[in-house]
């Protein structure tokens, strides 16, 4: 009777080892969320876009090249 139990134990280790070598690998880590960029305004039309994108003048920016000389003589629109 203790063969019976040794080879049922025997036998359940080895089938959970061959599952666990067969089982597909999961990532480690799910990638971390991307960071929140700064926003500006574009003084011209009011289009919000990240920082590293805008085009500065002064204190105002700007969405594209377009949008500067246009805006240079009028007010910023709030």
């Amino acid at each position: 009777m203790a063969r019976l139990l040794i080879l049922i134990a025997l036998g359940a280790v080895v089938w959970w080892l061959w599952r666990r070598f067969l089982r597909p690998r999961r990532p480690s880590a799910a990638p971390p969320p991307p960071t929140p960029e700064a926003m500006v305004r574009c003084a011209h039309c009011g289009i919000h876009i990240p920082r590293k994108e805008a085009l500065a003048q002064g204190t105002h920016w700007y969405c594209c090249r377009e949008h500067l000389p246009q805006d240079a003589d009028s007010e910023p629109r709030d």
